[in-house]
């Protein structure tokens, strides 16, 4: 396994696929209904239609981009709907157990860690984390009823989509001794 290539691409495209997923669920918030959207590619119009076009497949792979991040720090959910630790990986997984500084081998990120990182309290972000495992095993990976119109859904992946970057940099990068990587999109408001 190429650990360099996965902390400088493999990692870092799936922190932008979230980053994609915080904007789209930001952009998606502020509408009650399509807003038309245009795209230019070297300053050329190529494509028109509604910002539904962006922000349903932002949200739908970068849900599953911030759900592999999470399983990557060896967070998961279980049934009783608790954020635990990995119970085991595949021989074939890469998880953040495979790193090491100075002091030996990174550690499976522990839940009480990761929970404590948020700012909204320990219970509203382990509602955030155990909605993305619930809506990528439920509401992406099978066609299901409500898992996307409840309405705290939308809230709780806003504070996944910026809290997982965040955790990934301060358990990964920053004990290795690097740079956060650069991930996050960047916008205009309007």
């Amino acid at each position: 396994m190429d650990l360099d290539r996965l902390l400088k691409e493999i990692i870092p495209y799936r922190m932008s696929a979230v980053s994609a997923l915080n904007l789209a669920t930001s952009l998606g918030a502020d509408v009650d209904k399509p807003k038309a959207i245009q795209i230019y590619i070297d300053g050329k119009l190529r494509i028109e239609g509604n910002l539904f076009a962006f922000t349903n497949p932002a949200i739908e792979a970068g849900l599953v981009h911030c759900r592999a991040l999470l399983e990557f720090l060896g967070l998961s959910a279980n049934r009783h709907g608790r954020i635990v630790n990995v119970d085991r990986r595949r021989p074939t997984d890469i998880g953040i157990e495979n790193f090491s500084n100075a002091s030996g081998r990174l550690s499976m990120v522990r839940p009480e860690a990761a929970l404590t990182r948020y700012d909204g309290g320990k219970e509203e972000a382990e509602k955030a984390l155990l909605a993305v495992f619930q809506i990528t095993n439920k509401g992406i990976a099978h066609v299901t009823e409500d898992l996307l119109d409840n309405p705290e859904h939308g809230r709780l992946i806003e504070i996944a989509s910026r809290g997982v970057p965040s955790l990934v940099v301060s358990y990964l990068y920053t004990p290795l001794g690097l740079s956060a990587p650069d991930y996050q999109l960047t916008h205009r408001r309007t």
